[in-house]
């Protein structure tokens, strides 16, 4: 039997240990993070779209002007192949990706942590990503293509055995996370008001070394994990956060008169 061999990229990074991350349910071998370059991980948000599809989603918070790195954990024994897109468009070739495995896509070796900081220009160097407004993202700005502003998707398959006997895809289920809560200042919430929807730029070069090797992925995505980043306004309209500003004369987390414990009525 002849079976089809797909030459992709896959990143020379550095394995990351002891890091804490949230899992995932179901085929829970992989975790991502989108980690600001002022330290640490930009906290999201689990949702559940109104209409079912496969896959876990989250909701982000974008902070203006902000770079930020793509990291993918693989916690199985197997390499993966990961699609990644952000608003759109496939982040090793830029072109309008609908997730499938017949994109380029980088392989991630068993048990290891990649980190992915922008957008691939040559097999030497990417281009940073950072959070700007629309009209400014390079989906806008090179492609003019709007159809997925504002989102990082990361789909993953696991390399293929080839074996005689048929193998069944594994299928996703729902999956859950717990959610992380942010701070931040309101001068931020002042300035975003009129802000226009959050997208992802094209930053400075840097050196990231990459090289091809073969990699047979399944037919069957293994999961998917969705991000939608907005700001914090954003965020505020929609209910995701609490963006009520505390009263120091009112910590009572009810809003209602705490009752003394020896009255009685």
């Amino acid at each position: 039997m002849k079976y089809k061999v797909c030459f992709i990229l896959i990143i020379i990074v550095l394995s990351i240990t002891g890091m804490s991350y949230a899992r995932i349910a179901g085929w829970n071998a992989v975790d991502v993070r989108i980690i600001s370059d002022k330290g640490g991980e930009f906290p999201k948000y689990r949702t559940f779209p109104s209409v079912h599809q496969q896959g876990t989603y989250y909701y982000m918070e974008a902070v203006k002007g902000e770079r930020y790195s793509i990291e993918v954990a693989n916690r199985s024994e197997r390499r993966i192949g990961v699609v990644i897109a952000v608003d759109g468009r496939n982040i090793i070739s830029g072109g309008k990706s609908c997730l499938q495995n017949t994109e380029r896509m980088y392989i991630i070796e068993p048990y290891a942590t990649n980190t992915f900081e922008g957008w691939r220009t040559s097999m030497e160097r990417t281009n940073r990503f950072f959070f700007t407004e629309q009209s400014n993202s390079y989906a806008e700005k090179v492609f003019s293509d709007a159809s997925a502003i504002g989102t990082i998707a990361v789909a993953v398959y696991r390399e293929k055995i080839l074996v005689p006997a048929t193998i069944t895809p594994s299928i996703n289920s729902e999956t859950r996370s717990h959610a992380a809560k942010g701070k931040d200042s309101a001068d931020r919430l002042e300035r975003e008001k009129k802000s226009e929807q959050a997208g992802t730029g094209f930053g400075e070069t840097t050196y990231s070394p990459a090289r091809e090797v073969q990699f047979e992925p399944e037919s069957t995505v293994a999961n998917k994990i969705v991000l939608k980043y907005e700001w914090r306004t954003e965020l505020c309209k929609k209910g995701i956060i609490c963006c009520v500003p505390a009263n120091r004369f009112w910590p009572v987390s009810d809003g209602f008169a705490p009752i003394p414990n020896d009255f009685r009525d």
